[in-house]
């Protein structure tokens, strides 16, 4: 490609088809480059394998300090020096130090516990829909509040204060946001969460920012890395979610006889389970890609990547990648979908998986079972995407029934 034609990413969907990714993605060689915001032009990996290889390859770095890190947005940029270690932005030992500090609350076992819990949750916010008026927006009435009350809850945050920290999160990661209001945003967040980590240092619960402030006291962790991961686990513990229980609801919407599929089928936890990663795969709802840096050359299908050059690995390119799903372009919640890259892969996969999963194999098995006649309010072209977000969802999705 020329400097000319180096497509512009992230790149837009198509809007007769929302679901699948940009038609450019499945255009792409193996090895090609994008242009991001700054005007930089990393590589670009789309193929299922190639990620599979590469984001558990040591030769990769996800220290976003590093010069030609290709970060997602300018607020980051800005942002980066300044952030203390986290998760997100270390490489083993480190990485694994921190990951074992917050890991606990997050298995598979520890999760499940919560699972009676989200199913109340969730019945209890689909009678009030059910005894409110009709049409309702189901973003609003279930989408956002499912996963915010129970991050909140398992974080120690209080529910009470979800606008203030859903607006926070938002303007934090949005790719419209300037530098300047993304980095008090994150700073109103912090002073916000540094607050209750203190509260909970001196009246502990049960609960992760407890936990967090036990290890700050034995040393285990900064004050500062405890509030950074804090506010990472609540931006990311509610927005995405929020986001898959709508749009898998209006992607279920637009295929009946797939919503006839899992209404049949939603007493079989296994059925259920299958057809949560298929929606994952078929969604693959962050699509900004996730971003490393080379720290050695590597040899990939005849290109080398330098050292010092940055990486972008886009995951719906591997979820739609035809040699690992036969069809991509067609949802089947039979499709056997786990190995597909919704939540990244290797070392850095999502810390929140697998509450992901139980949030989501109980909303999709309840919402269609309790609400059988369950239909868009508008159009299918009407319904109004939000695509600035590291993740892209759904601005309202007007129901009825």
């Amino acid at each position: 490609m020329t400097e000319e034609t180096v497509p512009y990413y992230p790149m837009e969907r198509e809007a007769r088809c929302p679901f699948a990714p940009a038609a450019g993605i499945r255009e792409m060689p193996p090895v090609g480059t994008v242009r991001i915001w700054d005007g930089s032009t990393p590589w670009f990996v789309t193929g299922h394998a190639d990620q599979r290889a590469l984001l558990n390859d040591p030769r990769l770095s996800i220290d976003e300090k590093k010069p030609g890190y290709p970060h997602m947005t300018k607020g980051r940029a800005a942002a980066a020096p300044h952030i203390p270690n986290l998760i997100t932005n270390t490489d083993p030992p480190e990485h694994t130090r921190l990951r074992r500090t917050v890991n606990g609350p997050f298995m598979v076992k520890r999760v499940e516990q919560w699972r009676p819990r989200i199913q109340q949750i969730i019945d209890s916010l689909i009678d009030d829909m059910l005894a409110g008026p009709k049409p309702a927006d189901l973003v609003q009435a279930i989408g956002l509040p499912v996963p915010t009350l129970v991050i909140t809850r398992i974080l120690g945050v209080p529910y009470e204060d979800h606008g203030f920290f859903q607006g926070a999160s938002s303007r934090a990661i949005s790719h419209d946001t300037e530098p300047e209001v993304a980095a008090e945003s994150g700073r109103a967040l912090g002073a916000y969460l540094g607050d209750l980590l203190v509260k909970k240092m001196d009246a502990p619960a049960d609960d992760v920012l407890s936990e967090m402030g036990a290890r700050v006291k034995a040393g285990e962790m900064s004050h500062a890395e405890a509030v950074t991961m804090g506010s990472a686990i609540l931006i990311a513990g509610h927005e995405t979610s929020a986001s898959m229980i709508s749009l898998g609801t209006l992607a279920l919407l637009h295929e009946p006889d797939q919503l006839a599929l899992l209404r049949d089928n939603s007493d079989d936890p296994k059925f259920v389970a299958n057809a949560v990663e298929e929606l994952l795969r078929y969604l693959t709802i962050v699509h900004t890609g996730i971003r490393r840096i080379a720290v050695e050359d590597i040899e990939l299908h005849g290109t080398t990547i330098r050292s010092g050059d940055g990486v972008v690995f886009d995951l719906s390119g591997a979820n739609y990648d035809p040699a690992e799903f036969p069809d991509p372009g067609r949802l089947d919640l039979t499709r056997p979908a786990r190995s597909h890259h919704a939540f990244g892969y290797g070392a850095h996969q999502c810390l929140g998986q697998s509450l992901a999963r139980v949030e989501l194999q109980v909303a999709y098995g309840t919402l269609y079972r309790r609400i059988p006649t369950l239909a868009l309010a508008v159009p299918f072209e009407e319904v109004p995407f939000a695509m600035e977000g590291v993740a892209y969802g759904l601005r309202s999705l007007p129901v009825t029934w």
